[in-house]
């Protein structure tokens, strides 16, 4: 069995969480592999990849194996822990007898055009797809304009600081700091949400999956901030950006066998404090 495994921040290399868990895999018979950065191929016969360290690194990992379909476990040595949300001793257990499920993630996928209508990158390495989020945002000091249709149908401008399209794995992310609502992630939906509005009756806006969403904006700024996930570009302000659902799904790997719905709860009750009220503490605490 060959298991790959992507460490985003080097010092984690060197974590002894992380020596203990590669240690015990080779331990059981597995062919342990690195992957060095975010545009290496998986190695053929890949059965894993291992994210270590938080959810940022799972959405770089994301990245890497979301094309062969190789699902990615994440192993949270990082702060919240959404996504990466594996850790202690049993993983490796878990991993060499199967004793994992595997869910399906939806994804954005985004195309660009200027402002002549020509198609374009931001950079060479360009990835289109987002498993979180999309955002456009402000550069400079003023607020922008930021024109919306889904389906081709207009949305009355937004004047804010930015505005994001939102997965419902997104939700719990850039989503919910602008108050944006919780969906459990096979919620087959879109958010659209603008970022610090400078209108008194905007709210998020919820809209199907498969919902095409165009984007174009109003700047005094020649350029505008755009981010897929973890990764920000600078665009001229003329882009438009357009996003729709995403082919490829991302595949997240969990140990055990517990209900995936219950595994989100748990996680809003003990990384976001959800229902943290003394009225909601159990009698014998």
């Amino acid at each position: 069995m060959i298991v790959t495994y992507f460490v985003k921040h080097s010092p984690l290399e060197s974590d002894p969480r992380t020596e203990a868990l590669l240690s015990s895999l080779r331990q059981k018979g597995c062919e342990v592999v690195r992957v060095q950065g975010q545009d290496d191929a998986l190695p053929e016969g890949a059965s894993l990849l291992l994210s270590l360290g938080g959810d940022g690194t799972f959405l770089d990992a994301t990245r890497i194996a979301a094309s062969s379909g190789v699902p990615v476990m994440g192993v949270n040595l990082g702060r919240m822990g959404f996504l990466s949300g594996a850790a202690g001793d049993h993983i490796a257990e878990a991993i060499v007898s199967g004793s994992y499920k595997v869910e399906e993630r939806s994804m954005i996928e985004v195309s660009l055009r200027d402002a002549s209508g020509a198609a374009f990158v931001p950079e060479a390495k360009f990835w289109s797809c987002a498993l979180n989020e999309v955002s456009v945002m402000r550069c400079g000091a003023a607020m922008i304009g930021i024109d919306v249709s889904v389906d081709g149908e207009p949305l009355p401008t937004y004047w804010a600081d930015g505005l994001l399209v939102s997965t419902s794995t997104g939700s719990t992310a850039y989503s919910l700091s602008v108050g944006g609502p919780v969906c459990t992630p096979d919620a087959q939906l879109l958010i659209i949400a603008p970022v610090s509005p400078h209108n008194l009756n905007v709210r998020p806006l919820i809209v199907p999956l498969g919902t095409e969403v165009e984007i174009s904006l109003r700047s005094r700024c020649s350029d505008v901030m755009f981010t897929m996930d973890n990764r920000v570009y600078r665009v001229p302000s003329g882009t438009v950006v357009r996003t729709a659902a995403s082919a490829i799904k991302a595949k997240r790997a969990v140990a055990g066998s517990s209900n995936f719905r219950s595994d989100f709860i748990n996680a809003l009750e003990n990384r976001l404090l959800w229902g943290g009220d003394i009225r909601n503490q159990k009698e014998n605490d």
